[in-house]
């Protein structure tokens, strides 16, 4: 298991205590620590905490602050189990959150890629994450629905395009193959790329529906700083399947507006949609890709204008 941190060394202290409660009995595993430049008192008491100086605990200091993806990447170089959970230091591990994982990656066999779960923010108890799908204009976003619970209880593992790396289970021999996170990305987008990367290698990413955790959302300092560069450096990498994958979002947002605005000039769309969605025809309405490449279009001007603009030279 790899934890890193970053300041906020009370979310770490609670985090870590759910994990040693909730952890099955006889599992054999490693905690590996990797402190990212914590500045709050986290180094004084990684050093001074006795309990960490010892197995299953090994720490790890980076000399600077170097990143979520650099800091995952370093502890899993120095990890020995054959399955890496990656954890977010400001989790809160509920009772029976990683039978399901374990248990999905089992279900899955040979064909599985990273594994995710259900995600609730701590504040408000409302589901934060059960995988990460794409919008009607292709841009990556956290799923906070739950299927009906009977449908939970009979398919309880959900493929998805993608999962958030604050919680997810990967064999490390795959990570490996990989080439583990992109440190090209800095603190957000590498677990997508990541994701995309298991999915063109052949695997299915999937979320474990039945395991919760409870998440600090976004509680590390300058977790948002670099999000449109991120955003920006992720679709030029995946911009084909972003598009691909946005085709059934889409549909679904057209259905739901047809039916709430009914248009007659637009049935036969509509009917069309209807019919893929049902998967009664093999191909989506003909209107649908050029609408997706539209806003991606959009959305590469504005940030070709954003990034012109930041490399400009201040005026005096």
């Amino acid at each position: 298991m790899v934890v890193p941190l970053f300041n906020c060394l009370p979310l770490t202290q609670a985090m870590l205590a759910s994990l040693q409660a909730t952890l099955p009995p006889g599992l054999s595993h490693e905690i590996i620590l990797v402190d990212d430049g914590s500045t709050d008192g986290t180094r004084e008491w990684l050093h001074e905490f006795a309990p960490l100086r010892a197995p299953p605990f090994r720490v790890l200091l980076n000399e600077r602050n170097l990143g979520f993806a650099v800091s995952n990447n370093r502890g899993v170089a120095s990890a020995r189990g054959e399955l890496l959970a990656l954890l977010n230091n400001d989790l809160v591990l509920l009772p029976g959150w990683l039978e399901p994982m374990l248990g999905a990656h089992l279900h899955l066999s040979a064909r599985a890629g990273l594994i995710g779960n259900v995600q609730l923010d701590a504040r408000t108890g409302a589901v934060d994450h059960a995988g990460l799908d794409l919008t009607p204009t292709a841009k990556p976003v956290h799923v906070r629905n739950l299927p009906p619970r009977l449908s939970r209880l009979l398919q309880p593992v959900r493929p998805m395009p993608a999962v958030t790396g604050a919680c997810v289970l990967i064999e490390r021999a795959f990570w490996q193959q990989l080439g583990g996170f992109d440190e090209g990305y800095v603190n957000g987008g590498e677990d997508i790329d990541l994701c995309y990367r298991a999915r063109a290698a052949g695997r299915v990413n999937a979320v474990a529906l039945r395991s919760i955790v409870r998440h600090h959302v976004s509680s590390s300092p300058g977790r948002k700083s670099r999000d449109e560069q991120n955003s920006h450096r992720l679709a030029r990498r995946w911009r084909a399947e972003f598009s691909t994958d946005a085709i059934r979002p889409w549909c679904r947002d057209h259905l739901a507006r047809a039916m709430a605005v009914p248009e007659s000039r637009e049935y036969q769309l509509t009917l069309a949609t209807c019919a893929f969605l049902a998967r009664l025809r093999r191909t989506p309405p003909p209107e649908t890709i050029p609408a997706i490449e539209h806003g991606l279009a959009r959305e590469f001007a504005r940030w070709e204008k954003m990034f012109d603009q930041d490399l400009r030279p201040a005026k005096i």
